[in-house]
């Protein structure tokens, strides 16, 4: 039943890109056969709008202060986090603590900042049983060694761009990778290399909509400089997890198939919040 169902693990559903259309968006994702989201939140000030979202549309959401946006968040911040994952313990939407991570990309950010919200918010996800849906960038390294001095429920290292040895370490540690619209880009050697060749438990399937557009959609920045748009959208992830299955030789039923049933492990309240929709496939 699975193979007909296929799960973004990661979709920015709140972002104001989707204001004007959000509940299309949502239905197309349905009429393309994307039966669950997981929203995970970026900073406390989204909290309510993202728990708000997955009850109004039956998904399922993560709550995390993203690297990204430590510096401006406030140090309370983590309490108020602390307590919103209190406040939320019996809410079967919560599936995970995310985004949280570090980026070693972006310039101008405080590194000893983001990791001191790194590891506090490792250990809330360690003190709720709770996964972790990790922000990966040139950091790959650094979150590997806060996953081994805090031990954490697995989860997903999201956008994963690494190393093989980078990615079996994320693979030791519990965790699922995550494969989007970077990997259907022809030159992205790396990722589709990853893609090819991790074991068939390692990947799960995300847009990081309205973000990492597929190559389908990609606009130049000339052409976004003359209006046109390449907003990406979770109606999206069955054509690029229909890209998974060509590079691994598998049908896209096939990768649908195993990769919810890797976005299970990773998140293992997904299963129930999914069961509606497996039973109504069936």
């Amino acid at each position: 039943m699975l193979a007909r169902m296929w799960i973004d693990t990661h979709c920015h559903l709140d972002a104001p890109e989707f204001d004007a259309d959000r509940d299309t968006v949502v239905a197309a994702a349905r009429t393309a056969g994307v039966h669950m989201l997981v929203l995970p939140a970026v900073q406390v000030a989204d909290f309510a709008r993202v728990q708000a979202l997955a009850a109004r549309h039956g998904l399922a959401y993560a709550l995390g202060i993203h690297p990204l946006y430590v510096d401006r968040a406030a140090d309370e911040d983590l309490e108020r986090l602390r307590q919103a994952l209190v406040d939320a313990r019996d809410d079967p939407r919560l599936v995970a603590v995310g985004e949280i991570g570090l980026d070693h990309f972006v310039p101008g950010l405080d590194p000893e900042r983001q990791a001191r919200f790194y590891r506090a918010q490792l250990k809330m996800a360690r003190d709720a049983g709770l996964p972790v849906i990790l922000h990966v960038r040139r950091s790959a390294d650094a979150l590997l060694a806060g996953l081994r001095r805090i031990e954490v429920a697995g989860g997903i290292a999201h956008a994963f761009n690494g190393s093989a040895t980078q990615a079996q370490a994320f693979v030791g540690c519990g965790f699922k990778l995550g494969f989007g619209g970077a990997m259907t880009h022809e030159r992205a050697l790396r990722i589709r290399a990853l893609a090819t060749d991790l074991p068939d438990a390692a990947p799960v399937l995300e847009t990081d909509a309205p973000d990492i557009p597929p190559q389908w959609l990609y606009r130049t920045a000339a052409e976004r400089a003359a209006g046109a748009t390449h907003r990406n959208a979770p109606a999206e992830l069955p054509r690029i997890g229909s890209v998974l299955a060509a590079l691994r030789g598998w049908t896209p039923a096939e990768a649908a198939a195993q990769t919810a049933r890797n976005a299970f492990e990773a998140l293992p309240r997904l299963r129930t919040l999914c069961a509606p929709a497996v039973e109504g496939a069936a």
